[in-house]
């Protein structure tokens, strides 16, 4: 070969390799522009959720299937639930990256519209849901509740001497016997705001120190009680009626009781939907939230081991779980609690050594 030659055949495979780099970022490109385009127009919508990943991820897969959306789900640990997504979200406030919040609970989501993380939606698929699960001024919506419940180890604890109510917890009878889950996050968190709503702060505060002095167990989430008491490691435990369904579904031994049905009644946690305020893809957003405020999802997460129990009137309420109708919801001002637990947190993490 001849330097002429050589120097022609070097020559041409520059230009073939530049040719072809430049080809390879025309594609990257234009797939970048694919995405970009799906993040702002209609193709991805992006929610942050704190519900169980288990639960609540067929529920946004079949939305997938159905509408060709691809949706970036953002799950939050058992461990955080939800505090962990709504700091997240509170940080990414003046740049949001998520769309939708669906929270487990209603505490957090009135903590981010008070700081102004939320928009308003009305969704014409609420229309079905009772007022009382609803903002007036459409910042949330809810849906698909749990139920804060009593479970207690069946070989452990007759059924008659089972405890009734959240404050026989505090009896001397069950000293040491008694897990709950760390009352600064998730479901907890909000079950204790709603006590100090109902009760007010001297009264609440004699309970919480009562429970502290009755050697009550704080584990670090719902699942982990429920666990204990399985194991009967402890007897009796406050968790969530999807965490005990778990259990009964592996024939374990344990019961659940819907506390002071006659009292101050039931602690219903509705699941809640919102459109985040400035987000990246808000139509695709606002679509997604109509699907899961549908009677198709209450269905779904009714028949699912999430039990959870329908909001809206004519959806069959699940396995193992009574319907709404049948007992005496807790009366709570949501906003109210809401306003209090910040402060609330700090007065358990004195009482109980937090």
């Amino acid at each position: 070969m001849t330097k002429q030659t050589a120097r022609l055949w070097l020559n041409g495979l520059i230009l073939l390799t530049i040719i072809t780099a430049a080809c390879n970022t025309s594609n990257n490109q234009s797939n970048a522009g694919t995405n970009s385009g799906a993040n702002t127009g209609g193709n991805t919508v992006t929610i942050y959720v704190s519900q169980d990943r288990v639960f609540a991820e067929p529920v946004l897969q079949a939305y997938e299937q159905k509408t060709g959306v691809k949706v970036n789900a953002v799950y939050d640990t058992e461990e955080t639930k939800s505090t962990g997504l709504a700091n997240k979200l509170i940080a990414e406030k003046n740049r949001p990256q998520a769309d939708v919040f669906w929270s487990n609970e209603p505490v957090r989501t009135l903590v981010l519209k008070k700081r102004g993380v939320l928009a308003p939606y009305q969704s014409t698929s609420a229309d079905g849901i009772p007022a009382n699960f609803k903002d007036p001024e459409h910042f949330w919506t809810g849906f698909s509740a749990r139920s804060r419940v009593i479970v207690y180890n069946t070989d452990l604890v007759n059924e008659a001497d089972a405890p009734k109510s959240i404050f026989d917890l505090a009896d001397p009878k069950w000293k040491g016997q008694v897990a709950v889950a760390d009352p600064r996050f998730g479901s907890t968190s909000f079950h204790v705001a709603a006590l100090y709503a109902e009760l007010g702060d001297e009264k609440a505060d004699d309970f919480f120190r009562r429970l502290k002095a009755n050697e009550v167990k704080i584990v670090s989430g719902n699942s982990v009680v429920r666990d204990l008491v399985a194991r009967g490691e402890v007897k009796i435990g406050v968790t969530d009626t999807d965490d005990v369904n778990v259990a009964l579904e592996k024939k374990l031994p344990v019961a659940m009781i819907f506390p002071d049905r006659d009292g101050i009644g039931v602690p219903i946690m509705p699941n809640m939907v919102s459109l985040v305020a400035g987000s990246p893809n808000a139509e695709a957003g606002k679509k997604l939230i109509d699907y899961l405020l549908s009677a198709e999802t209450e269905a779904a997460l009714a028949r699912s081991e999430a039990v959870q129990i329908p909001l809206r009137s004519g959806v069959e309420a699940p396995k193992n779980i009574p319907p709404l109708s049948s007992f005496k919801p807790m009366t709570l001002d949501y906003g109210k609690a809401a306003d209090r637990v910040e402060e609330v947190t700090r007065r358990l993490q004195d009482i109980l050594g937090l």
